[in-house]
């Protein structure tokens, strides 16, 4: 490759980072032919522009870790996507069930698609969860308590987590706020992780609800390693690179069209 001009370096890391998602400072280097330095130097101007953000050794596209914001806010983005994901959620449910529903936006998607086959039990521990479910006669909710979280308007803490002592499920539904190949599950909120790791020992089976966004992100409380997980419901957008790492690694993928 012939010696490239600061704008056409900048240009090409940036076109590499949107193909690949992440790219190492010494693959870079090797492949621009100019030294670890200069990469250094360009990375951590491109970052001052906000246009990538560096971790050790490499840059990716986007700041991984993520703010706590409230549950109505949330719910203003990727609707059409969390309602497909919810959709292919609900056919998941087998008549007569008893299913765990975790707390989220995802998981109010969710709850707007169930219509039960025969008698449903849902143990939850998202205020409006049970508000959208409270109306069917063919439903019966057993609502966590304990302190209430104001920004997910969902209960956490000691009470909850003792409360799930007394039940099995076959499926606990959980929407997460980060997906890391390498961090795992995460979250915003550090109770909130907590008692989504109870709600994983009183369900068989956990499945992971979670628009393409959540990919490549982190929250502050680490949920699981990704293999403590049998399924994800995920939107089309997702990376085919991560798509096929998921894969890779024995979960179960479901792409929501």
């Amino acid at each position: 490759m012939k010696s490239l001009s600061l704008s056409e370096r900048h240009s090409y890391i940036l076109d590499l980072l949107r193909q690949q998602g992440s790219v190492a400072v010494i693959d870079l280097a090797n492949q621009l032919k100019v030294s670890s330095v200069t990469i250094r130097k360009d990375l951590t101007l491109l970052e001052e522009k906000k246009m990538l953000y560096r971790t050790h050794g490499s840059a990716i596209l986007i700041n991984p870790y993520i703010n706590d914001r409230h549950v109505n806010e949330k719910e203003k983005f990727y609707t059409e996507e969390k309602r497909l994901i919810g959709m292919q959620a609900a056919n998941l449910i087998t008549p007569d069930d008893s299913i765990i529903i975790a707390s989220g936006t995802t998981m109010h998607a969710l709850a707007r698609q169930i219509v039960p086959q025969g008698h449903l039990t849902v143990i939850t521990a998202a205020i409006n969860v049970t508000h959208i479910l409270a109306c069917n006669k063919n439903i019966d909710i057993i609502q966590l308590g304990g302190l209430v979280r104001n920004s997910s308007v969902s209960a956490v803490g000691s009470y909850a987590e003792k409360m799930l002592e007394n039940f099995s499920c076959s499926k606990l539904f959980m929407g997460v706020d980060g997906i890391d190949l390498e961090y795992g599950l995460s979250t915003t909120n550090m109770m909130e992780a907590n008692l989504n790791r109870i709600m994983m020992k009183a369900a068989q089976k956990t499945i992971v609800l979670a628009d393409s966004s959540k990919f490549g992100r982190r929250g502050f409380g680490k949920i699981c390693d990704l293999d403590a997980v049998e399924h994800v419901i995920t939107d089309s957008h997702i990376q085919p690179k991560i798509l096929e790492e998921l894969r890779e690694r024995g979960l179960e993928v479901t792409i929501a069209n």
